[in-house]
């Protein structure tokens, strides 16, 4: 589906943010569809600051900013072939992903019931995406999700339960985002590791960031969204 219209935010992110300020730039707001929306478009995205990912929230604001631009997407012959093992849908099980990217017992515990709701409430109003990727056997063993604006795409977590399942999962994503090689287009994934590294991702200033997300935005959006 398109994306609902929002009402304006409470809340003004169009925040001048120091070159040398660290990740993290601002603290409180809420998670009401219209706030998170508007914070994407000015490169922030939430996180609770309090124990276990829980209130006060926090806006994020990476510098420098893990992205994936078109043409940079690395698939090693290796995972060519394990992608025949997989099947890969979109946006049939939204709830899913967000659970599998929250297990306890990986790096997703900022990622609370209250965070999973308004994120399940962005996905039903058309801005949240997930992509999942199903073993032979029709068990969900990966999957990735995130926020759609245009073209600009930020993936907020992944995970995976077999090998290159979340390797097939980005892949998937970047299929979508730049199909059509659309070199306003942007994938944000926040911060690069050596993981996402290997896969083509690379580092720029928040300055670049910005500039390119406020292309992004206004991009034609993919259609595979829709």
């Amino acid at each position: 589906m398109s994306p609902v219209s929002l009402p304006p935010s409470r809340y003004d992110f169009a925040i001048d943010v120091p070159a040398d300020a660290d990740d993290f730039v601002v603290g409180g707001g809420d998670l009401e569809p219209a706030t998170v929306i508007e914070a994407y478009r000015h490169g922030f995205f939430p996180m609770g600051m309090g124990e276990g990912g829980g209130p006060p929230m926090g806006w994020w604001s990476p510098n420098p900013r893990g992205v994936l631009f078109a043409g940079d997407h690395h698939v090693s012959r290796s995972l060519r072939r394990a992608r025949t093992r997989f099947e890969v849908t979109v946006d049939s099980a939204f709830d899913e992903v967000v659970a599998g990217c929250a297990d306890p017992g990986r790096d997703g515990a900022w990622i609370t019931p209250v965070i999973a709701a308004a994120y399940a409430r962005l996905h039903e109003l058309g801005w949240a995406h997930s992509v999942e990727v199903w073993n032979a056997a029709g068990d969900l063993v990966g999957g990735l999700y995130g926020i759609a604006i245009g073209g600009f795409f930020a993936g907020e977590s992944m995970f995976h339960r077999e090998t290159d399942a979340s390797k097939v999962a980005l892949w998937a994503t970047a299929d979508i985002v730049f199909g059509d090689r659309d070199e306003e287009r942007l994938f944000d994934v926040q911060w690069q590791t050596p993981h996402l590294a290997s896969q083509g991702v690379r580092q720029v200033s928040r300055t670049e960031y910005l500039d390119r997300l406020a292309r992004a935005v206004r991009a034609e959006a993919p259609v595979k969204w829709f």
